[in-house]
């Protein structure tokens, strides 16, 4: 005796048919779809960068005809490396506290001093080897990947903590795709302690 008997297909395989025919009634395969997602996302975490003042410690600011701007030809790649800075001018007694560079990349507090880091995806200077969780860990825990040294001011972690993870994500996909730019950015400059010489700067 035949069945009428069907058997019924679960709700996520009919989303999933249903999902491919979009796509292809959109004419997108599902790796165009992904990629579609993904310039998106990018997108989306340059829009963060660009109001968030990222560019405003990690881009390096230069003489422009009408006064400081960001030098877009190092775009994020943090304090130059050939920029050997001084010793930290001593402040006179006052309500002044924080002394910046030129170049708006190194800044010197009670802290000491913290340089701009290089936020391109360079293996060997910058973020190239580091993972989301990696970027997301620093920036919630205020401590390089989660475990490293503390992230010094200015640096905005309290505020930057109100990121979602979403957010997060998507700046970190968006700093993966602009150019990588070889620069190591030097260490910083405990509280109080001599400016390292020019070989000490570079390592």
């Amino acid at each position: 005796m035949r069945s009428n008997h069907r058997p019924v297909r679960s709700a996520a395989s009919i989303a999933f048919v249903a999902g491919i025919a979009a796509l292809g009634l959109a004419g997108l395969t599902p790796a165009d779809a992904a990629d579609k997602e993904s310039r998106a996302k990018a997108e989306r975490g340059k829009y963060l960068v660009a109001t968030a003042g990222c560019m405003d410690c990690h881009t390096p600011f230069k003489m422009g005809p009408k006064g400081p701007e960001p030098d877009m030809s190092h775009m994020l790649s943090g304090h130059p490396e050939n920029l050997n800075m001084p010793p930290v001018p001593t402040l006179p007694p006052g309500p002044w506290l924080v002394v910046s560079s030129a170049t708006n990349t190194a800044i010197a507090g009670p802290w000491g001093v913290s340089f701009g880091a290089n936020l391109t995806p360079d293996d060997d200077t910058g973020l190239g080897l580091w993972t989301e969780r990696d970027f997301m860990q620093t920036i919630r825990t205020g401590r390089l990947q989660g475990k490293g040294r503390e992230v010094l001011p200015p640096m905005p972690i309290a505020v930057y903590n109100n990121f979602s993870d979403r957010d997060l994500s998507a700046i970190f996909t968006y700093l993966r795709t602009i150019p990588p730019i070889r620069n190591r950015v030097p260490e910083p400059w405990a509280p109080g302690a001599p400016a390292p010489g020019p070989a000490a700067a570079a390592k």
